[in-house]
Parts: C-alpha cells; structure tokens; sequence
C-alpha cells in the first residue's frame, strides 16, 4: 500500500457509493414511472449499456489525455448525470432518467478501469494484491450506498430526488480525491517500438477469452440478481429499508473477500480461484430457490457477492496475463466492453424476469450461464499447462 494506492481506494469506494445506490433506487423509481412494469430496470440497463458504449471512447480518451484528466472528467460527467435524474424524478419523466443513466456510463466506463490502474502504481510482482486492495475500497460503498439510500430517499418533496442530489457531493468528493493522484505515463505506440498487436489477435487468446468469460458472466449474473433484488423483496412484502439492509451486506460480501483474494491469486493461481467462484454462484442460487425470507435473500446475496469477487478478481488478474504494456488501454476497454454488454442484458433482463416469470424462474435460469462458464475454466485448464503469459 501506498499513498497513490491508498487514494485510488477511496475512490473506488466513492464510487462504489454511486454504484450500490443507484442499484438500490433505480428499479423501484424505473417502476413508479415506466409506462409498462416489465420497463422498471431499463435505467439500470441504460447505466451499464452506457458503460459499454463509453468503453472504447474512454480507452481513446485515456491515450490521448492520460489516466487523471479522464478519471476527472468522467466524475464530471457523474455530477451532470445524478442532477438530470433527480431533474427526471422531480418532473416524472421516464426518458429522461434513462438518458441520465445512459450519460452516467461513461464515468461507469472509467471508474471500472481502477482496478487496472491499480496495477501500474506498484511493482509488477504485486500487481494481484493491487487490483484486490483497490477492489476492496468498495467496502466504503457498501456502508455508504444502501445508508445513503434510505436517508435521503425522503428528503425533497418527490421521493427518490434527494438521493440523486446526494451523488453530486459524492462525485465532487471523489474528484478532489482524483485530482491529488499521479499516474505513470500510458505506454503509447509512438514513444516505442512496440507497436502492439491487434484487437484480434489479442483476443483469440485463451487465456484472454476466459478472463472476458469469468469478468463478464461473473458480472452478468451479479447484476441480474442484484438488480432484481429491490423488486423482488417488495413483492414479497419487505420493506425498502430490509432491501437495502440486503444490498448493504452483498456489497460487503462483494468487497471484503479482495483484503485476501490478490494474495490468494498469487498463492494457488487465478484458475482455482474462478472456480471457487463458481461454485459460491451454485450455492447462492441454491438458498435463494429455498426460500423468500429475509434470511433468504440475505445470504443469497451475501454469498452471491463473495463468489462475484473471486470470479472479477480472478478474471481481472488473468486478462493482464494476455496484453503487453503497450496493448492494455485496448486490451482493457475490450474487457470492459464485453462486461457492459453483458450487464446490460442482465439488468434489462432482470425487470422482465422478475415481473413476469418470478424470482425463482430467473435464479433457475441462471445456472445456464454458470455451466457454461465452467466448460471454459476446464477447457483453459487443459490448454495452460506450460503456456507462458504474454505480458511482462
């Protein structure tokens, strides 16, 4: 740990913040003012499908600019975007408020590259403790996202608007934080002789298409689940507040395994990490299938984070093992892009599951993804066997 590092941890969890909030309120405002029911998770859609329209824009963008200016200027975009949908919630207009969450992605897009980032402010050998700590920041958005939530979710007139105000102090927080941070210079094509390969070749890769496979079906899964949550704990007759206790404790599942995963990672490799992974998906599908309590729900979700955290940091880690220095802004954005687009279906997904088929329905069909995902860590753990990794 460092001081850069240390700051680019609490960003994470600033941004965390955002993220766990705007799960937590995004469906249930997306049902009081969609026109149909099915249509309540389309601004959580729009949230992640802007992320995977930003994602190659970012990646040009940190190229051109570096890592800081486009850090910052995807917090300023945050604080444009949270003040649209407190503008959307306030006037009830439900295009409005996807198009907000649509904007949001672009700073979705950058704040998911952190962990990245992370990486490059220390020294190679302790890159998977890097990406883990700057994971684990996300710990703040646990406390933060769900509390914040509930405290202002009553505090203006129209339910809801306050929270959204609330994430613009967030932001501004977040970008002084990313203002104090120095990042070393990307390595670019002109300034060596590397020129990199291409996208292609890159990601014909094994190594490369199972690191995309576990962060983006890890990620998919995640979101259908959790973005269901909200709605589903109110057709069940639980209250906002047991939803977000729900939320507060999955984050935290999500984030407090990453003080030990890196150093997991480096002890046993990435790979018996994944499928550890895997099988905590299994069993959070398992308990929530058992039942729809309170308990339920709860440690459905808290196992669902755990078992998101060992497939992202796993996956995280693998996919640096596929690019060279000068390929990773590339290389990244195209990890990232395949994560988005899956979220997207998910978080769309999810609405429509949830609203027509049920809980249980969109748990069971869960398993299909989680199959497939495992055929590919037993498909790559055949092919690595004295394969060494590309990047230095």
């Amino acid at each position: 740990m460092n001081r850069k590092l240390l700051l680019l941890c609490l960003c994470q969890g600033l941004y965390l913040s955002n993220n766990v909030t705007f799960i937590a309120v995004n469906g249930l405002v997306g049902l009081a003012l969609a026109p149909r029911a099915w249509m309540a998770t389309l601004p959580v859609a729009a949230y992640v499908a802007g992320g995977a329209i930003a994602a190659p824009l970012v990646a040009r963008h940190q190229r051109a600019w570096g890592r800081r200016r486009t850090f910052m200027l995807g917090l300023g975009v945050a604080m444009i975007s949270a003040t649209l949908c407190a503008v959307a919630v306030m006037t009830r207009q439900f295009a409005l408020l996807t198009g907000a969450t649509l904007l949001a992605g672009y700073y979705n897009a950058n704040a998911s590259l952190y962990r990245f980032a992370a990486a490059e402010l220390v020294a190679p050998g302790l890159k998977e403790k890097a990406i883990s700590w700057v994971l684990a920041g996300g710990l703040i958005g646990a406390v933060v996202g769900p509390n914040l939530a509930v405290a202002a979710r009553n505090t203006l007139p129209q339910p809801y608007a306050g929270v959204y105000l609330a994430l613009v102090a967030i932001a501004l927080l977040a970008l002084f934080v990313m203002s104090r941070i120095e990042f070393p210079p990307l390595t670019l094509h002109g300034e060596s002789g590397a020129r990199g390969r291409p996208l292609a070749e890159i990601a014909r890769q094994p190594v490369f298409i199972v690191a995309v496979a576990a962060c983006a079906l890890g990620y998919g899964i995640m979101n259908l689940l959790m973005a269901a949550t909200p709605i589903a704990m109110a057709q069940c007759s639980h209250p906002f507040s047991a939803a977000a206790l729900v939320l507060e404790w999955h984050v935290v599942g999500m984030y407090l395994p990453s003080f030990a995963t890196g150093h997991l990672v480096k002890r046993i490799g990435a790979l018996p990490v994944l499928a550890m992974g895997l099988v905590l998906n299994a069993a959070c599908i398992a308990i929530a299938l058992s039942g729809i309590d309170l308990m339920h729900f709860m440690a459905a979700l808290v196992t669902l984070g755990v078992g998101w955290n060992f497939l992202y940091v796993g996956g995280s880690t693998l996919a640096t093992q596929a690019y060279r220095p000068e390929e990773r802004t590339t290389a990244q954005a195209a990890v990232d892009f395949c994560v988005y687009s899956t979220m997207t279906l998910t978080a769309f997904g999810s609405g429509a599951l949830v609203t027509t088929g049920g809980w249980a329905a969109m748990n069971a069909g869960a398993l299909l993804p989680l199959a497939l995902l495992g055929a590919a860590l037993v498909w790559l753990a055949l092919r690595q066997r004295g394969v060494a990794p590309v990047a230095g």
